[in-house]
């Protein structure tokens, strides 16, 4: 899975945004803006996964030129899930609130998906994403 991300220079400086995880940052150069965010990226999972993120953990930045730039990660699991947790905190929301918006009555049921727990379909990462901050529409990127 690869989360869609815009790269434009203001002024000095390059930035770099990534709706899905809200995440933003910046750079002296394109160049060095990608690498920050990269290691923007990578220092979020710790925080919110620090049990889970291993040294193998790698996140990757894909510069397709003009304004447009890619970021995946080699395990979709963490990654899909730390994009729920950070729409849902954009949002506000607490995680019984996006449990009732998906119809269920087991909050610990979607927080499994925000911890990493369980492997997420594009179907149902939709479904979860929209639950999670009904108030944006993200564009999803499947390569």
């Amino acid at each position: 899975m690869e989360m869609e991300g815009k790269i434009w220079k203001d002024g000095k400086f390059w930035l770099v945004e990534v709706s899905a995880l809200d995440a933003m940052t910046q750079g002296k150069t394109r160049k060095e803006a990608l690498t920050m965010v990269e290691d923007l990226v990578l220092e979020i999972t710790k925080s919110y996964f620090e049990d889970e993120v291993g040294r193998d953990f790698t996140v990757t930045v894909i510069d397709y030129k003009k304004d447009v730039i890619g970021v995946t990660a080699n395990d979709n699991r963490l990654f899909l899930a730390l994009s729920l947790r950070r729409q849902r905190e954009k949002s506000g929301s607490t995680v019984r609130e996006v449990s009732e918006r998906l119809g269920s009555k087991s909050p610990n049921a979607y927080a499994q998906y925000e911890r990493g727990r369980t492997s997420i379909s594009v179907d149902k990462y939709e479904k979860l994403l929209t639950a999670a901050n009904p108030f944006e529409k993200l564009r999803l990127r499947i390569v």
